[in-house]
């Protein structure tokens, strides 16, 4: 996909642009994930295509673009919109996002071309099976889970009750590693929103 600069817009686009783009990034803050829903829609082409321009490789492209859109809903305070707009945002992270996946990929295959330990060790998902160790939370967790999306349940699920890591849970629900581990992660964040003080401590 070529991807040519836009020609420069006025002044009131420009303030009408910030204006729509503070309002999506407040609504995300809130927790509207229909607001997440509509900024990938609207920019997940760009950021897609800048990563696949810089890793060269179509799996580490949408894992990044995945990367990028739970980082935005994640930390949308993050965006100053007085520096750029949201477009910006999000092409300038994708760039930096591919950069540092590239320089993972390159540091495992020198280390397994040299026959050393693997730096990442897979475990089940951070914060999921500590939570089953404390049974009197998980009537809370139980209910905070059936307001999750199918699709975020049917991941979460899989981690929490049977322990699976990221990759496992792909396996058996048919989709990208990098998918199931955003699942997993935007699971996780809003659990964090759902539950209270105690929850949150046990889910990282």
């Amino acid at each position: 996909m070529l991807l040519t600069s836009p020609p420069p817009r006025s002044l009131p686009a420009v303030v009408a642009g910030a204006a729509h783009d503070g309002a999506l990034l407040a609504r995300i803050a809130a927790g509207d994930d229909r607001a997440l829903a509509a900024v990938y829609d609207a920019h997940a082409d760009l950021v897609f295509g800048l990563a696949r321009r810089v890793t060269r490789d179509e799996q580490l492209a949408r894992d990044v673009t995945q990367e990028v859109f739970v980082h935005l809903w994640q930390s949308p305070s993050r965006v100053d919109l007085g520096r750029g707009s949201l477009r910006s945002y999000l092409a300038v992270l994708a760039h930096r996002r591919a950069v540092d996946e590239v320089r993972r990929s390159e540091r495992r295959a020198r280390l397994e071309a040299a026959g050393g330990p693997a730096t990442e060790q897979e475990g089940p998902e951070p914060g999921v099976v500590e939570a089953l160790t404390c049974s009197w939370r998980a009537q809370r967790l139980a209910a905070a889970l059936a307001e999750l999306p199918a699709e975020q349940r049917a991941a979460i699920e899989l981690a929490y009750y049977d322990g699976l890591t990221y990759t496992q849970v792909a396996r058996v629900l048919g989709i990208p590693a990098g998918t199931a581990k955003s699942r997993l992660r935007l699971a996780l964040t809003r659990l964090r929103t759902r539950l209270g003080d105690e929850m949150r401590a046990a889910i990282p």
